[in-house]
């Protein structure tokens, strides 16, 4: 994983501990859920991703012309499926590997909760 990440899973594990979260799980995906980007997703990808979500995606369709950009795109793009499966791999629960699946698109409460210390860090 990417230092900012890691520090990113942390950051979201804190923010959950806080508003008083203690379910092992849904603390285990908040630590891993962006670990399938992977370790070559740099700054200049996510401020490019980022913009691309904000004001459209003519951003990544003129991004992904300069180089690595269309490797970083697809990685960020398919990061959820790729943490989940790695988060399978590893040996964590079904629970723990569907809210990390999920994380954009929550379908439970813990899932709600994720996404909101997702987005506040």
């Amino acid at each position: 994983m990417h230092v900012a990440d890691r520090r990113h899973g942390l950051a979201v594990v804190a923010a959950l501990r806080t508003d008083g979260s203690t379910d092992p799980e849904l603390l285990v995906a908040g630590l891993l859920h962006d670990c399938g980007k992977g370790p070559r997703v740099r700054l200049v990808h996510r401020v490019a991703w980022s913009l691309g979500q904000r004001y459209g995606e003519w951003i990544w369709r003129a991004s992904s012309h300069m180089p690595t950009f269309r490797y970083g795109f697809v990685r960020l793009r398919h990061h959820a499926e790729r943490s989940a499966d790695m988060a399978a791999e590893a040996g964590c629960s079904a629970h723990t590997v569907e809210l990390i699946r999920m994380q954009e698109n929550p379908v439970d409460e813990a899932g709600r909760l994720l996404y909101a210390a997702d987005e506040a860090n």
